[in-house]
């Protein structure tokens, strides 16, 4: 069966660790398997990595792994957000930094992007380690919105970051400024992922909610290169299921926007 053009990012962790889920994550099309930095430790994410790649050559598949790093967050709970300083890349950011060079991973997102020199800084760093990997810069700081256009001259592309974003403005403003944040990443040719409370309700129910649907689904019809998987995947119940919707509501979106059924 032919796979979508959208990019399945999906984050791993507890409940898709064994090489049982992987194997049904990689057939049901996951492109790009994210590490979140601010959990678990190097040596999980070592296996994790391993058992991709090895998991992925058996099937005939290629998957991508992304090193998601962690920024200046506060955590309280299950929540997080932005610790606020200029010091974008900190000292564990430099150490898990080292680990996702040294294991070859494809793509390293920078948490917090507040401008251009972020990702200028970041990507000295992986030079002078010998690396070349792609930089995602994830906007979820009002900063990071204010200098978009700026960032995406010097990013590999955008991660659409509505988590924090939320905390940063009125939650019924963030479809727009997603909308705003696609359209400009599209235009300069960078690739563009929108993430975070996808299909949400997959980390206790079976199915996603009609809402979830249409949020995934007019993401990719607005442009998104790419739709993110983060609790759904990583901790939640039914994670192969949350990677089989994202692959259906992707392969009718893309349909749908070369048919020109435009928004609005």
């Amino acid at each position: 069966m032919e796979e979508s053009k959208t990019l399945v990012i999906a984050t791993l962790g507890p409940v898709s660790h064994s090489r049982e889920v992987l194997k049904e994550l990689i057939k049901h099309h996951m492109n790009i398997a994210r590490l979140n930095f601010s959990w678990g430790s190097h040596e999980e994410y070592k296996k994790y990595i391993k058992d991709v790649r090895e998991i992925a050559a058996e099937l005939g598949e290629k998957v991508l792994i992304m090193g998601d790093l962690s920024g200046p967050r506060v955590q309280t709970g299950q929540e997080h957000h932005f610790g606020g300083g200029s010091e974008i890349i900190t000292e564990k950011d430099r150490k898990d930094l080292a680990f996702g060079l040294e294991q070859g991973v494809d793509y390293i997102a920078m948490s917090f992007v507040g401008n251009d020199k972020d990702i200028v800084e970041l990507r000295e760093l992986i030079k002078e380690q010998g690396g070349n990997q792609k930089i995602i810069a994830k906007i979820e700081r009002r900063d990071g919105v204010t200098n978009i256009d700026k960032i995406i001259k010097v990013t590999d592309g955008i991660m659409v970051a509505r988590g924090d974003l939320g905390n940063e403005f009125p939650l019924e403003e963030i479809p727009f400024v997603q909308h705003e944040i696609i359209r400009k990443t599209k235009n300069a040719g960078k690739m563009v992922i929108v993430a975070t409370q996808m299909l949400e309700s997959m980390v206790a129910h079976k199915t996603p909610t009609r809402a979830e649907v249409s949020d995934v689904a007019y993401a990719i019809l607005d442009g998104a290169d790419g739709v993110m998987l983060s609790e759904e995947s990583a901790s939640g119940k039914y994670p192969i299921d949350a990677v089989i919707y994202m692959e259906k509501i992707a392969k009718v979106a893309e349909k749908k926007r070369e048919d020109n059924i435009i928004i609005g």
